[in-house]
């Protein structure tokens, strides 16, 4: 098993290269170095923190911490999501509605995957994800 396999991980995967193609193709060049920088920035930091909280999941305070790292940094994505939405620099009502579902179901699937390494991690990981969706 790998952390590829992981649902978090895949779902994060996406949603860095949506975002990435969001902030280039979708918003006004001045916010090239400010909020697009960010929420690059931030979505990256979910993709990062679920593989290094896996990488060091024998120890389980680690693989936890990590993983709550993963689900701020979602959540700080929401935030640069509504505030280039609020602003306007970002227009296209359809896309930021899709990216917000999008990454409010990632947070959710987070969330339930914390709570399952939780509860699981003494004998075996718990990495169905069958265990931790909707």
């Amino acid at each position: 098993m790998s952390y590829k396999d992981l649902q978090i991980w895949q779902i994060s995967r996406e949603l860095s290269v949506e975002i990435h193609q969001m902030t280039l193709k979708e918003l006004p060049r001045f916010e090239a170095y400010e909020e697009a920088s960010q929420i690059r920035r931030s979505m990256k930091s979910v993709r990062s923190n679920i593989v290094e909280g896996y990488g060091r999941r024998r120890y389980k305070q680690d693989f936890i911490r990590f993983l709550t790292y993963a689900h701020a940094s979602c959540d700080e994505t929401i935030d640069h999501l509504e505030m280039l939405h609020e602003t306007e620099s970002l227009k296209n009502n359809i896309l930021f509605e899709r990216l917000q579902s999008r990454l409010n179901q990632l947070g959710g699937k987070l969330n339930r995957f914390i709570t399952s390494v939780e509860n699981q991690h003494n004998n075996q990981l718990n990495e169905d994800p069958s265990t931790y969706n909707e």
